[in-house]
């Protein structure tokens, strides 16, 4: 199982960026973010989309040309069923499996990762992050061919919420070589749905036992489990899982967080990081309007909201990465080039003021 470790303010990023060459990303990631390096996912690849980056393996899933969905009819279906639940538990048993299972991420899929690899063998470096999409979001993104939510269908949902978990340990278990901690974030847009009418029928208990199950797998493997959303949501669920970084966009929902002051205080006690998206990605003007200066002084005003007794900011600063608040893939290379920079300095000045 990993060791808890602390972050010290370090900067990290969230996954996507708007370049399509591969060594051009890895350069971008170790110019800003050379400490914790991640594995880039390019959306100009339309193998990294959410839905289809993570499905390689997993019985009843169709990369069809114009959409991806599940298919639990197909003759071979039961046979494919039963060699992944042997593999499974194979590699439940024996992590070691991984690398050469069915579990692995293909070159196809996440070329970034091995590229990400190569380039950092023998670099001194902090920690490694990867990323896995989370169950929610892909059950409640991927349906059958006829529009019903994989999250619906039991069988479905129980092999992908596995395959998942092993792939998320695979990355843990592919990295480790580096000999440095590995962060794995689950991506969890869905999350922000919790609870409204669209997911009325789907319980907290339920997520929770599904984001448990991938969460574990990645421990397993001696990684540390993030989950991101970068949107609001229920803060106090996720608060309470088992993960060891919480990543969120601070920038717009800190409001929405700070209702849940004991629970972080709480997070914090048993080792947890807040992972703080404080410059902004959603939109080009207020990335535009924003400095080194204004977040900086964003992220004092947030973090005094926090303080209390001997947690004072620089004890939440040792509890806490500086990230971008979501992927820079969807916005321009200029505007992401601003987020890359801007997650680097307000690093840097936090560090500088506040770093113990």
């Amino acid at each position: 199982m990993p060791t808890q470790i602390k972050f010290n303010g370090t900067p990290t990023l969230i996954g996507s960026l708007p370049v399509s060459d591969y060594q051009e990303a890895l350069d971008l990631i170790l110019t800003y973010t050379p400490d914790i390096p991640l594995w880039p996912q390019l959306p100009s690849n339309p193998l990294e989309g959410m839905l289809n980056q993570f499905i390689d393996g997993i019985p009843g899933i169709v990369d069809g040309p114009n959409r991806t969905y599940f298919d639990l009819s197909a003759e071979n279906f039961e046979t494919e069923m039963l060699a992944f639940y042997e593999e499974y538990l194979a590699c439940m048993e024996d992590p070691a499996q991984l690398l050469s299972s069915r579990f692995n991420v293909s070159q196809e899929r996440a070329r970034g990762i091995y590229d990400l690899k190569e380039i950092c063998a023998g670099k001194k470096i902090t920690a490694v992050k990867g990323q896995i999409t989370g169950p929610f979001t892909l059950l409640t993104g991927i349906s059958d061919e006829n529009h019903k939510l994989g999250y619906y269908d039991p069988q479905f949902r129980e092999i992908a919420v596995k395959g998942l978990a092993m792939k998320g340990a695979w990355q843990a278990e592919f990295l480790k070589s580096l000999g440095v901690p590995v962060v794995i974030f689950i991506d969890e847009p869905a999350l922000a749905g919790l609870g409204s009418s669209a997911f009325i029928s789907i319980s907290k208990e339920d997520i929770a036992q599904d984001l448990a199950e991938v969460i574990s797998g990645i421990k397993q493997s001696g990684g540390l489990a993030g989950v991101h959303v970068c949107a609001n949501t229920d803060w106090n669920f996720l608060l309470s899982s088992d993960i060891d970084i919480l990543s969120f966009d601070s920038h717009g929902f800190f409001d929405r967080l700070i209702t849940c002051k004991k629970q972080i205080h709480s997070f914090f006690e048993r080792g947890g990081n807040l992972a703080w998206g404080i410059i902004p990605t959603s939109d080009e003007k207020t990335i535009e309007k924003e400095s080194c200066e204004s977040l900086v002084s964003l992220w004092e005003e947030q973090a005094g909201m926090l303080e209390d007794g001997d947690l004072d900011k620089s004890a939440i600063l040792a509890h806490s990465l500086i990230t971008p608040s979501c992927g820079t893939g969807a916005i321009s290379k200029d505007a992401a080039l601003k987020v890359l920079s801007l997650t680097k300095e307000v690093s840097t000045t936090l560090k500088e003021k506040y770093q113990k």
